[in-house]
């Protein structure tokens, strides 16, 4: 059973964003080891300037990288990603699951760094709108669920 670990910056802090998640998650232990890691964000003030945006963005990328293991094919969300079908991704988790986990990356309100992005084997996007975090991270496991569900045969997916 293939293991996949979404990193993000930021807590879930409406108990029905939480909900929403935790719903998916436990869907998902029937396709993998899901696990989430939420990491803090880099406080900014209410105006950054460009050098406070970078220097999040840096601080941000290495909590990032410290926890993602060598072994993990890394995943990114970023808005130059690459956009796939719901078909698309359940392909790229049935090959995933033969060559070892899965991290996906979630960056915070300004993105991920140019670190992370560079670790990532595929940079992904959901959109070409832009969505709050929370609710990005709820699509995501939805469309991860659904991915598994195409790959099994189930009836989820129309």
């Amino acid at each position: 059973m293939i293991a996949v670990t979404l990193y993000c910056i930021g807590s879930l802090k409406e108990k029905y964003w939480r909900e929403a998640c935790g719903e998916y998650e436990k869907r998902l232990g029937r396709f993998c080891r899901f696990s989430c890691v939420e990491l803090e964000e880099y406080r900014l003030p209410a105006e950054p300037s460009p050098a406070q945006i970078q220097q999040g963005l840096e601080e941000e990328g290495k909590r990032i990288l410290s926890r993602i293991s060598p072994k993990e094919t890394v995943a990114a969300l970023c808005i130059e990603g690459k956009k796939l079908t719901s078909p698309q991704l359940g392909s790229l988790l049935e090959e995933q699951a033969m060559t070892g986990p899965l991290a996906l990356v979630i960056g915070g309100s300004y993105g991920l760094s140019p670190q992370v992005k560079e670790r990532a084997r595929l940079r992904l996007s959901m959109s070409d709108m832009t969505f709050p975090h929370q609710l990005a991270r709820v699509m995501l496991l939805e469309q991860l669920y659904r991915g598994f569900m195409i790959q099994s045969g189930g009836k989820y997916h129309k």
